[in-house]
């Protein structure tokens, strides 16, 4: 496409080091620092000058002025016209640092936060802006100018990102009801009329669902266990160090706050605690505009420059996932990270997960992190909350990866590559466990996850009005993930395969038969007692020894795979605890149960974590950096604390 364009002065074609350094707004030193850097980072030279305080952004902006003969903007005081920003969409101006400004003398002014990128944005403008120039204005103002003018656009986007045969958002609460209700109507005139009958074939399912769960858990189990046997096997023959990595690079990581007043100034200090360059560093504190809470936690904080606020507008629905849709168009990285509000990284995880990927084919598009707590000694519901964590994302999730099955992602320490992300639409808004459907719609496009050694620390919840909330907040989103991906189950099948389909099966249904059908298979005890049952009718000797058996079976798999995962030297001391997760399981009854009731009354209705109950700086140190991950060449010191974001990208 070849589109007309005035006469202009030809640009300086100096660099911008050395027009800085005639300037004067440069120190040479601080320069050649600064080019050392840039040699390993896929990251601006300016961004590297400003993030570490060696050049003002006057300066820069200035001196970019004159290496591209390009006019300085100010966006908020002149603002663009939103018709030409519709011609684009907000996103993509967004996600380029761009906005089409205004058309003067037939010409149309194009501002951007990135020059070097303008000639490959052009290519690819609209015919109707006709002759165009480039502009400069900081990102900031980029940003700002854009939301002046579009936010209502880009946050209605937000909401529906992901396809509507993909989303719950055509989820019919109505038909949700009448489905409930029909089914309980039946049940109870079934334990009327027939309870003996009603009775067995509830009773085959939980077993059956028992037998898989099970079953899945011990395969799990033990494909993971074989892998690090393997693994330690082969570590003598592995150099001690890999080999560096050409380029580092930037990595944004979303960190969505909700009612946090207690957690605010801890958050910043853990992440500040990450080893990572700080000018490929890059993260948004996503808050609510409604949470003044936060918001005045945040206004008293001092945040570094590679730290901002990204505040999500009100809207019909306040869910996690919405609030990320929306903060992802303001991320610069390549790598798009979550963390949660009490969550407290491993200073090395983004070394293992900048290397992953580089070392990764394409088809790996996610990276999960493990998740461990820093308060298993609160109380016996923290210590039980930490070892069913640790089988969880210990044995079960990395045995899921390497039997190659679906992976349902926990929340945070998740790390993506952002074309794969933003192909998919993100997460469904809609979804209180988005994490789990985003697992699967991967899966479903063809992507893998895989489990790194990657450790984030966060609260376990500890008291059990607060655990039952959440963990019913998790069954709701999975009863209505499972809705939504077998509204047709022959194309799920043909996406993900007999194997993966039958494993998500087991993973949703089953999970959520269990809890539900939990206390019916507590009643069975009252058989192996002598207590008279509705199913002693049709339980003979046999019946009640396979019972017996498949009850203590479950045990020993249960407390093998507890124990196991907590065998480290942090948890070991919880392995006697193991036995006792018999007591804690009854409690997700009562959350599977409340899971139920608010799929039919409030089903996009996000129950709040309280966190900051437990403050795990005081009690956990930070973990030491393995000398394999560390950055070949270290940022330098500490740079200049600023309330501001970065300007230029």
């Amino acid at each position: 496409m070849t589109i007309g364009r005035p006469r202009r002065p030809q640009p300086d074609r100096r660099q911008l080091g050395q027009i800085l350094l005639e300037m004067g707004a440069v120190q040479p030193g601080d320069l050649l620092k600064a080019l050392a850097l840039r040699n390993r980072q896929d990251v601006r030279l300016g961004d590297i000058l400003l993030t570490n305080g060696w050049v003002t952004e006057a300066d820069l902006m200035a001196a970019l002025a004159r290496q591209s003969h390009a006019a300085v903007i100010d966006l908020l005081a002149e603002p663009p016209d939103p018709r030409l920003i519709d011609t684009l969409g907000p996103e993509l101006c967004l996600k380029e640092a761009m906005v089409p400004w205004r058309r003067i003398g037939g010409v149309t002014l194009i501002a951007t936060a990135r020059p070097e990128h303008f000639t490959r944005l052009a290519a690819d403008l609209p015919p109707d802006y006709g002759p165009y120039r480039m502009a400069l204005a900081p990102e900031r103002d980029v940003h700002g100018a854009l939301l002046a003018r579009r936010q209502t656009a880009l946050i209605r986007r937000a909401e529906v990102k992901v396809d509507p045969d993909r989303s719950c958002r055509t989820h019919n609460e109505k038909l949700a009801a009448r489905l409930v209700l029909a089914v309980t109507a039946v049940s109870v005139a079934g334990l009327i009329l027939a309870p003996v009958a009603v009775f067995a074939v509830l009773f085959l399912w939980a077993m059956v669902t028992l037998y898989a769960t099970m079953g899945l858990k011990l395969v799990a189990w033990i494909a993971e266990m074989t892998a690090q046997r393997r693994a330690r096997a082969g570590a003598a023959q592995r150099a001690l160090r890999p080999a560096p990595m050409r380029r580092l690079p930037i990595i944004s990581i979303m960190v969505p706050l909700y009612k946090e007043r207690d957690i605010a100034t801890r958050l910043v200090e853990r992440l500040s605690r990450l080893n990572w360059p700080r000018e490929l560093l890059d993260i948004l504190l996503v808050v609510e505009q409604t949470d003044r809470t936060t918001r005045e936690a945040l206004s008293g904080a001092t945040l570094p420059r590679w730290m901002r606020v990204v505040t999500v507008p009100a809207g019909p629905i306040q869910t996690k996932p919405r609030a990320l849709n929306y903060a992802l168009n303001f991320c610069r990285g390549s790598v798009i990270g979550v963390y949660d509000a009490e969550d407290m990284p491993e200073p090395e995880q983004l070394h293992i997960v900048a290397r992953r990927f580089a070392e990764s084919p394409p088809e790996v598009a996610c990276l999960q992190g493990i998740l461990d707590y820093y308060n298993p000694r609160t109380n016996w519901l923290a210590r039980c909350f930490t070892i069913e964590y640790a089988a969880w994302f210990r044995a079960m999730l990395p045995g899921l990866a390497r039997l190659g099955l679906v992976v349902p992602l926990g929340g945070t320490t998740l790390f993506f590559r952002r074309g794969p992300l933003e192909d998919l639409g993100g997460w469904d808004a809609h979804n209180v466990t988005e994490d789990a459907d985003l697992g699967i719609r991967l899966a479903r496009a063809g992507y893998r996850t895989e489990l790194i050694p990657a450790v984030t620390h966060e609260e376990a919840n500890c008291r059990a009005v607060p655990w039952v909330k959440q963990r019913s907040r998790w069954l709701k989103g999975y009863a209505m993930t499972w809705a939504v991906h077998m509204r047709d189950p022959a194309r799920l099948w043909r996406d993900l395969g007999p194997k993966r389909f039958f494993g998500v099966q087991i993973l949703i249904l089953g999970a959520l038969s269990q809890y539900l059908l939990a206390p019916l298979l507590w009643t069975c005890w009252l058989i192996l007692f002598g207590i008279w049952h509705p199913i002693s009718a049709i339980m003979s000797e046999g019946l009640e020894n396979w019972l017996l058996f498949t009850f203590v079976l479950t045990e020993i798999i249960n407390i093998t795979v507890g124990a196991w995962a907590v065998r480290g030297k942090d948890h070991r001391h919880l392995i006697p605890w193991v036995p006792t997760l018999n007591l804690y399981f009854p409690l997700g009854a009562l959350a599977g149960w409340k899971a139920i009731y608010e799929v039919i009354t409030k089903p996009f209705y996000w129950d709040k974590t309280v966190h900051g109950v437990f403050d795990g700086v005081h009690h956990m140190s930070a973990p030491a950096l393995r000398p394999d991950l560390a950055t070949e060449m270290p940022p330098p010191g500490p740079p200049p604390r600023t309330p501001l974001a970065p300007l230029i990208d």
